[in-house]
């Protein structure tokens, strides 16, 4: 009386017979049903042994319905129990009757099948009471053959195989469940990473090749008042190369929109260090970090720019805060140039209390000076990178009209300075 529980987690696969190990063991236990009602009727009752046997085979095809046929499996079995009860007599007291131990091993058998492979509580309590009731029934008809007390053994034998088959049932459920929440959750994770690729490619694009976009409009706006002696060709040249960069720009912009339109689920504080090395394994090629600051700050200085670096640059730091901290000044020193242009540009990098301190603040623009509109995007990155090293943004406008970047990244004692 054993099933391949593998097969009921699926329902379609609920009516028919068990397959593999399953198939043989549920052959083997109708057998073995077969042998033992027809070897304890031809013993214990006074019955024909042909009849018993004939009893044994269909006491066999009752239990067998149970994985072919669930819905008529009980019915079958309650019918072959009453035609033994019918024509058993025992042959002394001491035999159990109405229900021969093989009828109760039988019908609790089939019972505890039939609920595994999907009857409800409610159908699986029917078919109990309905066997106590042909039990009490029999008990009626002939009181002289057994005793109310023997009652007590199908009852219980009964009982125990409807909750065995509501428990199989259950498990059988939340195993298919499961395997559901499983592919629904294999799903969420494959979009999430879809999100944060699409982030990433956002936040580089914009980090690395919008700041040069901007170094070039700075330096072609600029180059006519840095440098003497330009014929009007040259200055109208570079005027074009401008137009074009700021045009670049502004597309550009229209591309990082669309990437963030179904990324828009910025990682939160709190982001796994899983996620962390996940990100960092997608970078490509060398990366820089916090000791190229000098490098930025040359080439904004370069294109006129007054940018002045205060750095105390401590050793031994995460690569992902090191690149993630690089970003966020090189994001804020490109929208200082932008948006305040002729402004000086202090940055400042330092530890403190166990985070970094990042520091960005220019001065307000001056009078007279065109200055570059902006798009958002630029901070929307900056928070998401600091997001990513469970680090803190602030940016805002200064009383002076300036504007101020501060960022803190905890990094522990252990970095050295």
């Amino acid at each position: 009386m054993t099933t391949d529980l593998r097969s009921l987690d699926d329902p379609a696969k609920r009516d028919g017979w068990p397959a593999g190990w399953g198939g043989w063991a549920a052959g083997v236990a109708v057998g073995v049903v077969v042998v033992l009602t027809a070897a304890d009727l031809g013993q214990h009752y006074r019955i024909p042994v042909g009849a018993a046997l004939a009893l044994g085979v269909a006491r066999g095809v009752g239990l067998a319905l149970a994985w072919v046929r669930p819905v008529a499996s009980v019915p079958v079995s309650l019918v072959v129990a009453a035609m033994v009860a019918v024509v058993s007599v025992p042959v002394s007291s001491d035999e159990a009757w109405p229900w021969p131990v093989t009828s109760v091993f039988g019908i609790a058998g089939g019972l505890a099948i039939v609920g595994a492979r999907g009857a409800s509580r409610r159908e699986l309590g029917g078919w109990w009471v309905v066997t106590q009731l042909a039990g009490i029934v029999a008990m009626l008809m002939a009181p002289d053959r057994g005793s109310w007390p023997g009652l007590v053994t199908m009852a219980v034998f009964s009982a125990v195989a409807v909750v065995v088959g509501d428990l199989l049932r259950s498990r059988a459920d939340t195993r298919r469940q499961l395997a559901a929440q499983e592919g629904i959750t294999a799903d969420e994770r494959a979009e999430r990473a879809r999100w944060q690729e699409r982030a990433r490619i956002a936040r580089e694009l914009h980090d690395v090749v919008a700041h040069h976009l901007s170094v070039v409009v700075v330096r072609a706006d600029s180059a006519p008042h840095r440098l003497a002696g330009l014929s009007d060709d040259v200055r109208e040249e570079f005027a074009g190369i401008a137009v074009d960069a700021r045009s670049s720009l502004t597309e550009m912009r229209r591309v990082l929109r669309l990437l963030r339109e179904d990324a828009t689920r910025p990682s939160a504080p709190g982001t796994s260090t899983s996620v962390v090395a996940d990100v960092q394994a997608r970078e490509l090629g060398p990366q820089p970090g916090l000791g190229e600051l000098e490098d930025l700050v040359a080439g904004t200085r370069r294109a006129g720019a007054d940018v002045r670096l205060e750095a105390e640059v401590p050793a031994g730091l995460d690569p992902a805060v090191e690149l993630n901290a690089y970003r966020v000044v090189q994001e804020a020193v490109s929208n200082a140039v932008r948006h305040a242009p002729k402004a000086v540009v202090q940055v400042a990098v330092r530890v403190i209390d166990g985070e970094l301190r990042l520091t960005v603040v220019n001065g307000p623009a001056l009078v007279g000076v065109p200055i570059a509109p902006g798009s958002g995007q630029g901070l929307i990155g900056m928070r998401e990178r600091m997001a990513l090293v469970d680090g803190t943004l602030h940016a805002g406008p200064t009383a002076d009209g300036g504007y101020l970047v501060e960022a803190a990244i905890p990094i522990g004692e252990g970095a050295d300075r």
